[in-house]
């Protein structure tokens, strides 16, 4: 960076923020290979709009803007719905390394949702975000209708949803 306020270059811009960008993300999507995929996405579409000679701070805001945009879509295409408010807590980035990111909480608890849930909803769950299935390969998988398969998931989702916020499993 040129000083403290303005980057030098896109690779100054990429190494100072890509580190918050993918941590953020991480933490909504919960998946190495998804949030890494989304951080590529942000700053693939703040590289046309975005000005170098930008401050850093127009630049972080900027990035943050871009990444809630990206989340929305990337959960838009995957849940197949809109979603129209997301936390706002991308206002103040934070400087961290890149490393190894903790996952084995979150794989406790998600293992202890699932095995209290019926078989069938835990079956369209693991296959459609443990698995990354579409909707259409989950429900042949499964052996039932699309419809059907959009409902079982629903369902799922809401069981899951309690089932979190009781504790219960």
């Amino acid at each position: 960076m040129v000083g403290a306020d303005v980057y030098q270059s896109w690779e100054a811009v990429y190494r100072d923020n890509v580190g918050w960008v993918y941590q953020r993300l991480f933490s909504k999507v919960g998946s190495r290979p998804d949030a890494e995929d989304l951080t590529a996405e942000v700053f693939l579409a703040a590289l046309r709009p975005l000005r170098v000679s930008a401050t850093v701070g127009e630049v972080r805001s900027y990035l943050a803007a871009t990444a809630r945009t990206v989340l929305a879509n990337h959960w838009r295409r995957t849940l197949g719905r809109e979603l129209t408010t997301l936390d706002d807590d991308w206002v103040e980035p934070v400087a961290v390394e890149l490393g190894p990111v903790p996952v084995p909480d979150r794989v406790v608890e998600a293992e202890r949702i699932l095995a209290a849930l019926p078989p069938n909803y835990g079956m369209i769950l693991r296959l459609r975000f443990l698995d990354g299935l579409t909707l259409k390969d989950a429900a042949a998988q499964m052996g039932v209708t699309v419809g059907n398969a959009k409902v079982l998931q629903h369902r799922a989702l809401k069981a899951a949803a309690r089932i979190a916020e009781r504790g219960e499993g």
